[in-house]
């Protein structure tokens, strides 16, 4: 099991406690609709995935670990009928069933336009985080959220999102008047309003910009290094199976890990904060957890 360290630990948690708390993180990326497994007979990953079993893992977690969150790094939709003949709906409520507690939106949730997804929403027991769209004359005004703040005992876990941009990725008459922002400057302000304004213990960007790229691109790399407050970013979009998260310094010189876990819901991300007066902040974490 690896460890790494991450700075200071803010005095007002500690000094309450006076012991070690862990956080467990449980997280995914690019769905794209798998609901079921993959056929038994694939090459390369049969039988595994499906959301079943993964709400079997995820159960099996929250009976273990006092405190959890469930997170996922967007495109839920698109890559097997289940959307193509419903939507989106049966993804958004598995996964409400699953507890998730946030997700981002990806290139390809807008791919039955922004009144598709909007006509989702209902299905969905959770917010949708996404800082760097806006939404302003189109049928997602005011349905989304730039942050969100979960509170696990005496824990104040700050999320964000991040979207990828749109344009060239996404027919302009899918996303319609949605105007994409620059991300680095927006998740710099996200990071200082929760760790500053809503005086949250964690910051986690839930990002689908994507882990890296060879062309001056924005990417979950740059942004790492550039930003500074974030102490995690669960990515998106490269369907990169990381097998453990890269730790990068950010633009003070602290440590931020980013991970993600490939796509179709084949793993499940699992970290481990753990909160301690003396050691203050540090992480565990193992192999993403296949899903079978």
């Amino acid at each position: 099991m690896a460890m790494a360290g991450l700075g200071q630990w803010p005095d007002a948690l500690y000094a309450a406690t006076g012991e070690e708390t862990v956080l467990t993180i449980l997280h995914t990326n690019d769905m794209h609709s798998r609901i079921d497994p993959f056929p038994a007979d694939d090459k390369r990953y049969g039988g595994q995935g499906g959301m079943s079993q993964r709400a079997a893992l995820i159960k099996s977690f929250r009976q273990t670990a006092q405190h959890v969150v469930l997170l996922d790094s967007g495109d839920i939709f698109q890559g097997t009928p289940y959307f193509n003949y419903f939507g989106g709906e049966p993804e958004f409520r598995l996964m409400s069933a699953m507890g998730y507690d946030a997700a981002t939106m990806g290139n390809h949730d807008f791919d039955a336009g922004v009144e598709g997804f909007a006509r989702q929403l209902p299905h969905a027991d959770f917010p949708f985080l996404v800082s760097n769209y806006d939404f302003t004359n189109t049928a997602l005004q005011g349905r989304t959220k730039d942050y969100t703040v979960v509170k696990r005992g005496r824990i104040r876990i700050g999320i964000f999102g991040l979207g990828i941009e749109l344009h060239g990725l996404v027919p302009d008459t899918l996303f319609g008047e949605t105007r994409y922002l620059e991300p680095v400057s927006i998740a710099q302000q996200m990071s200082n309003i929760l760790r500053y304004d809503e005086r949250c213990d964690v910051v986690i960007c839930l990002s689908h910009l994507g882990y890296r790229y060879e062309e001056n691109k924005v990417s979950d790399q740059i942004l790492a290094k550039s930003t500074g407050g974030i102490d995690l970013i669960l990515g998106g979009h490269t369907h990169t199976f990381m097998e453990k998260p890269e730790a990068l310094s950010n633009k003070d010189g602290e440590e931020v890990l980013i991970n993600q876990v490939g796509w179709a819901g084949l793993r499940l991300g699992h970290l481990e904060l753990i909160l301690n007066p003396v050691k203050r902040k540090k992480w565990r974490y193992e192999t993403p957890v296949i899903v079978e």
